[in-house]
């Protein structure tokens, strides 16, 4: 029967042994707004026909009064383990009209199909083709025309938290290897730099004596990897999630000039977060990468509590980085 329970994630979700997802959290949905908050409008576009899906794209309203000035663009993806939350959610539009306002650039927010409907690696596809979309805007010739007149493609920045993190990472790993478009030069990846906020990577073994071992809290966080991507045989050591520890990540040939890894102590994932950055300057990556850490706080504490201080400072250093501050 429909009713009868498999996975009793509450209250995140639930999985039924019919196979139904019930997402408890995460669902909720608000519409762009024409109408300025905190000084930015939105609208949302269809990127993928084939499979319906949008990203919705901010813009600060004094740039969409003004005309044609260039502003910096970041593509962003959001987080949720892979199965809940949206580009759409409440949660998410507040956040990027927020560091929309204080980075003042042009911002693309991802919505991509969820597991466990859509497995691994749909995410990582629909994240590609979106981004492989925004570079259609390079030559001020796209469908868009925010993008096309307002996106300043010499600066474009990748950014999202926890899986929207893990996201990023893995398309700049992309862009470096296939053209996001014939307009780029031969050299460049078209991707200026990356924001990782408490990126979802991990590993089957402690990353180091400071990770947690706690039994019940690593089984949790790998239950989330388990309901993304059933069918791997490596479960957490999977390349896709393990990249900081696992030897068949190479992180060198990553496709931007900096990066900020942003992590917060009291999170779980804080110590890969520490582990990236170490394996980034080690590699022989030619970049910059640089750290900060959000004492006292937990997973996406900026997210749910936006107004406390560090969550303020996480959006200056977070909005600083698009400046160029």
């Amino acid at each position: 029967m429909d009713s009868e329970i498999a996975v009793d994630f509450s209250p995140v979700f639930k999985i039924y042994k019919s196979g139904r997802i019930e997402r408890l959290m995460g669902e909720a949905k608000v519409p762009p707004s024409s109408t300025p908050q905190n000084g930015v409008v939105s609208k949302d576009v269809v990127y993928s026909p084939d499979d319906n899906l949008s990203v919705r794209i901010f813009l600060p309203e004094k740039a969409a009064e003004t005309g044609d000035n260039k502003l910096p663009l970041l593509v962003y993806f959001h987080g949720g383990g892979f199965v809940i939350e949206t580009a759409f959610s409440p949660t998410y539009h507040s956040f990027l009209t927020a560091a929309v306002s204080a980075s003042d650039c042009v911002a693309v927010s991802v919505d991509y199909r969820r597991a466990p409907e859509h497995p691994i690696p749909a995410s990582y596809d629909d994240s590609w083709t979106a981004l492989k979309w925004v570079f259609t805007h390079i030559a001020g010739s796209g469908s868009e025309d925010w993008l096309n007149k307002h996106a300043d493609f010499s600066k474009v920045y990748l950014a999202g938290d926890s899986a929207g993190a893990n996201i990023a990472h893995h398309m700049a790993m992309r862009a470096a290897k296939e053209k996001l478009s014939s307009g780029l030069d031969e050299s460049s990846s078209g991707i200026s730099g990356m924001i990782l906020v408490h990126p979802y990577f991990w590993s089957k073994t402690p990353l180091d004596e400071k990770e947690t071992k706690d039994v019940l809290l690593r089984s949790k966080i790998e239950a989330f990897w388990k309901m993304a991507s059933p069918n791997n045989k490596d479960g957490p050591d999977d390349p896709w999630l393990n990249v900081v520890q696992s030897e068949s990540s190479d992180v060198s040939g990553l496709g931007c000039g900096k990066v900020l890894v942003m992590v917060a102590e009291k999170d779980a994932l804080c110590r890969q977060g520490w582990g990236y950055a170490a394996k980034l300057e080690k590699s022989g990556w030619k970049g910059e990468v640089e750290l900060v850490e959000s004492e006292g706080e937990d997973h996406v504490f900026h997210l749910m509590k936006p107004d406390c201080d560090k969550a303020l400072e996480a959006m200056h250093k977070f909005s600083g980085f698009i400046k160029g501050d």
